[in-house]
């Protein structure tokens, strides 16, 4: 965990301590205990509220970082694909398409990724995909029907490597909208702050619930904001897809 994550974490505890404190040297709990049981009841129906939502963008986050995470798998697999297709083309073409993929794995690990944790993308990378595909479909394979079936799942490769590729540059953009982040963030002060008109018997132990819910809550939200975008943060993708295929390959021709 950062160090602003840990601060996130820590502040608001320390806030709601201090302002439970104030508020029973102001407000005394004798003077709030008799509306315990109708706070009890609207406390429950805010509580419910706020957790269906925290727990709808909890799966939102998770599911949008596991399918970003897969797309990257399929899309290393499909460029897998192309490499060991074209070692069964003839030269020169052959050749050129092993260090096209070459190039392009190592410019999306090098250049690519770097730039995606500040959602942008490589033009360069880009356009390898483009000389990519225009390679693969330059080849003739002729009459040879073993090049023609390479020719058919060569195709189907590149344009597999092109579709996940769109869809990857798709996911640079942070999954939880401002508008949802404000509800977030409002939802927390408003269920916390519905816990200071509670009178209970001793103070210290009405601080030390209300402050394990809040930074119960403050933990939930610091995991949105780390899974928001599924390229950075503390559950961030590192292209580990492309490096196993970089991994144990034979020289190029």
């Amino acid at each position: 965990m950062s160090g602003i994550d840990l601060t996130l974490l820590i502040l608001p505890m320390v806030l709601v301590a201090i302002g439970l404190y104030l508020t029973h040297r102001l407000v005394p709990n004798g003077r709030r205990a008799p509306f315990n049981e109708v706070g009890g009841v609207l406390f429950s129906m805010v509580g419910v509220l706020y957790a269906v939502l925290l727990a709808f963008v909890v799966i939102v986050v998770w599911e949008n970082t596991e399918a970003a995470k897969a797309t990257t798998f399929k899309e290393a697999d499909a460029l897998a694909g192309v490499y060991w297709l074209s070692r069964q083309m003839p030269l020169p073409q052959g050749g050129e398409l092993e260090r096209l993929t070459l190039d392009y794995a190592h410019e999306v690990i090098d250049v690519e990724w770097p730039m995606m944790a500040k959602h942008h993308t490589d033009p360069a990378a880009t356009m390898l995909i483009y000389r990519i595909r225009e390679t693969a479909l330059s080849f003739q394979p002729g009459e040879d029907t073993r090049l023609q079936g390479v020719y058919q799942q060569l195709v189907s490769n590149v344009e597999q490597l092109a579709s996940e590729r769109r869809a990857r540059l798709n996911q640079t953009d942070d999954v939880v909208p401002t508008l949802l982040w404000v509800a977030l963030i409002i939802g927390a002060v408003v269920t916390v702050g519905f816990t200071f008109f509670f009178g209970l018997p001793s103070l210290s132990v009405q601080i030390v619930m209300v402050a394990t819910m809040t930074g119960l809550m403050a933990l939930l939200l610091i995991t949105i904001k780390e899974m928001d975008y599924p390229f950075d943060g503390l559950y961030g993708i590192a292209p580990e897809s492309f490096r196993v295929f970089l991994t144990r390959l034979p020289p190029v021709r």
